[in-house]
């Protein structure tokens, strides 16, 4: 298969893909949607791009492209521990603490705030489409006495050197991942342990019905089904417009899902399903 993701190499979706897709060809692009838009076009049988992480809370414009510019299932996700980095090019190693400008992405800039507040108060962060292009750009740019966020792999791709590793926040980072296809996929186990099964839908409710979220919420509740996140996003049809993605702990079967959904509908929701999938985590944490 060729699979796509979010690039340059050396960022954690890299390191997601190669740890689940280890004998298949990989291929970064530089924006998630340029990754759903090759899978759509038939350019790519994969791709794997965040959905959401533990910290910073859901990836938007991932959310935002699945529903509103393409139509491809989701089938499968990867949950992969995030580790952040403090790195500089080896010829400022001695003088990391007086750094220009730190660059990394938005949300691992945001992951390490107590860092950059106590060890580099008021240092500006710029922002950069990942940490592996943050790092790429410090490579470049030996004359410049700046810093990167990024992951080991990305130190070792290229040649930083990492003088304060760890710098997150909190150890619990992880980010989770989704596998999406106009196919079903298949996922080695080497790397990979399994957590379960999830469906997700996508619930539009009818206007102007007071107490609908709370009909909707039942509708799952008494059949005992269990609800691992729910989400609100902009229809962007006119303000106060909203949809939920709700992410139901079990695969799509013949009776539960599928009733929730009748009632739903009979209540004049819309209901989309998005994806019934394998849940994954990849083992251990990257060297």
């Amino acid at each position: 298969m060729k699979v796509v993701h979010l690039g340059p190499k050396a960022t954690f979706n890299h390191f997601t893909v190669v740890k689940a897709f280890p004998n298949e060809e990989i291929v970064p692009m530089m924006t998630i949607p340029e990754c759903l838009d090759a899978v759509m076009a038939d350019q790519a049988d994969v791709a794997v791009v965040p959905l959401e992480n533990a910290l910073e809370g859901s990836v938007t414009i991932t959310l935002d492209y699945l529903v509103h510019e393409v139509k491809l299932p989701i089938q499968g996700e990867i949950n992969t521990p995030i580790q952040q980095h403090f790195m500089v090019h080896p010829h400022n190693r001695d003088n990391w603490r007086r750094v220009s400008c730190v660059y990394s992405h938005s949300h691992a800039i945001a992951q390490c705030h107590k860092f950059l507040h106590h060890e580099l108060k008021g240092v500006p962060s710029d922002r950069m489409t990942s940490t592996a292009a943050a790092a790429q750009f410090v490579k470049e740019n030996p004359q410049l006495n700046i810093a990167a966020i990024a992951s080991e792999l990305a130190a070792k791709e290229y040649g930083l050197d990492i003088v304060r590793p760890n710098i997150h926040d909190y150890s619990h980072n992880t980010t989770r991942f989704i596998v999406v296809s106009k196919k079903p996929v298949e996922f080695p186990e080497t790397d990979c342990s399994i957590n379960g099964k999830k469906t997700t839908l996508m619930i539009e409710l009818p206007e102007n019905h007071p107490g609908m979220l709370h009909t909707v919420l039942s509708a799952f509740a008494w059949r005992k089904l269990n609800l691992s996140k729910i989400e609100s996003r902009p229809m962007k049809t006119g303000l106060g417009k909203y949809f939920f993605l709700v992410d139901v702990e079990m695969e799509l079967d013949e009776v539960l899902i599928p009733g929730t959904i009748q009632e739903l509908e009979a209540l004049g929701c819309k209901v989309s399903i998005l994806g019934s999938y394998q849940s994954f985590s990849i083992k251990g944490l990257q060297s």
